[in-house]
């Protein structure tokens, strides 16, 4: 019995309308079911009934302490097709004011970013896994993304892993 993905992430969010519409606008997620106080998004890829699940509670919430004085999630991570996906991603989020960091994990380009409620998320481009290397595997670190310098090493187009 295994795992095999995650279906979809519910988030508590303030309002409802702002969230819907960042992760529409910025992200790409379509939006396939509404409630008043609801909505359920799917990202532009997917063919799950839903990937993301947003429940308003109101403008009043406070924001998690999760990671500084509670255990909680830390982020949630969406995968790209390629690196030029990952490119106007990081464009997009930077437009939105939303981009807080970029890491290279040698078999991941990683963009992290927040919503309008502060919730931390990923977007990253994977390495196929029939190019990673004994090497990359024994060398795992953590290291600034120069991302014009992953497209030249991989190209724009390369369908990173699923």
């Amino acid at each position: 019995m295994g795992i095999r993905r995650l279906n979809h992430a519910v988030l508590y969010v303030r309002d409802v309308e702002r969230s819907v519409a960042f992760y529409r606008d910025v992200l790409g997620f379509r939006e396939v079911h509404r409630m008043p106080t609801a909505a359920f998004l799917r990202a532009a890829e997917s063919d799950n009934d839903h990937d993301l699940g947003l429940f308003q509670i109101g403008e009043r919430a406070t924001d998690s302490p999760a990671g500084r004085t509670a255990v909680g999630l830390y982020h949630l991570a969406w995968s790209v097709g390629t690196l030029a996906e990952l490119a106007e991603h990081e464009q997009r989020l930077r437009a939105a004011g939303s981009l807080v960091g970029s890491s290279d994990h040698v078999t991941t380009k990683a963009l992290y970013a927040k919503d309008p409620d502060g919730l931390e998320f990923e977007v990253s481009w994977l390495v196929p896994l029939d190019r990673v290397t004994d090497a990359m595997r024994d060398t795992l670190r953590t290291s600034p993304l120069d991302l014009s310098a992953e497209i030249t090493h991989w190209g724009a187009d390369l369908v990173g892993m699923s």
